[in-house]
């Protein structure tokens, strides 16, 4: 049977929801770090407001992305790679958005190739 997102923040951080939720919160930015647009990292209520499940799918995919590409430009290196464009305005195209679409279509074009 599949934990529901609250029992697996319990399971990982504690019994304590709220302690369990900031203590995600923080693995999210750590995993995460680099990798947010300023666009995210400046709003007011952050990611205290966001729902467990797709904060425990922040944490994941930040994860992968920092074990596949060290960094965000790296990442939009590796899309412009694949998608074979060198012209600076894709580049600057790509850097305006957000680091998951970025992995999304990158994980979409490589399909493609």
């Amino acid at each position: 049977m599949i934990k529901s997102p609250l029992a697996s923040v319990k399971a990982r951080f504690g019994e304590d929801r709220k302690a369990a939720k900031a203590e995600l919160v923080k693995a999210v930015r750590a995993a995460g770090e680099g990798f947010f647009t300023d666009r995210l990292a400046d709003s007011e209520g952050g990611l205290d407001r966001v729902s467990n499940a797709k904060l425990l799918r922040l944490e994941s995919s930040f994860k992968t992305i920092k074990k596949s590409f060290a960094s965000r430009e790296k990442l939009v290196d590796g899309l412009a790679e694949v998608e074979k464009r060198k012209d600076p305005g894709f580049k600057a195209y790509l850097e305006k958005q957000s680091t998951l679409k970025l992995w999304d279509r990158y994980k979409s074009a490589k399909k493609r190739a």
